[in-house]
């Protein structure tokens, strides 16, 4: 097994309950995690035989900007769902920062992973 990392993954979405967060674009910093079996990429150093992680991160990022959730934690899970939708993908992990989202905080984040499951 082969881990892979998209680290710190930086859109902008309509995040939060409160009135105001609903009329503005505000940060979000995502990271993902997973393994997978890269055997025949690693012996062919062919791109047609890696898993291709730029198809799942332009999904993401789509549907992020597209969103409108109230709560972190469903963020993280809708991002979760769409990760593990790829079933070769094994010991998935995703964090949704917001950052700022507290007063003397660097940020708020969420964490779904499949060691939750």
């Amino acid at each position: 097994m082969t881990g892979i990392q998209i680290k710190n993954l930086r859109l902008r979405a309509v995040i939060g309950a409160n009135d105001w967060e609903r009329e503005v674009l505000q940060d979000v910093v995502i990271s993902i995690s997973f393994k997978y079996d890269a055997q025949k990429a690693e012996m062919s150093d062919r791109i047609e035989d890696v898993f291709n992680y730029k198809i799942l991160t332009k999904r993401i990022i789509d549907e992020v900007e597209a969103s409108r959730f109230n709560l972190l934690e469903s963020l993280v899970n809708h991002i979760y769902k769409i990760v593990k939708e790829n079933t070769e993908l094994q010991d998935v992990s995703v964090i949704v920062e917001k950052p700022n989202a507290l007063r003397f905080c660097d940020n708020v984040m969420a964490v779904k992973s499949d060691k939750d499951e």
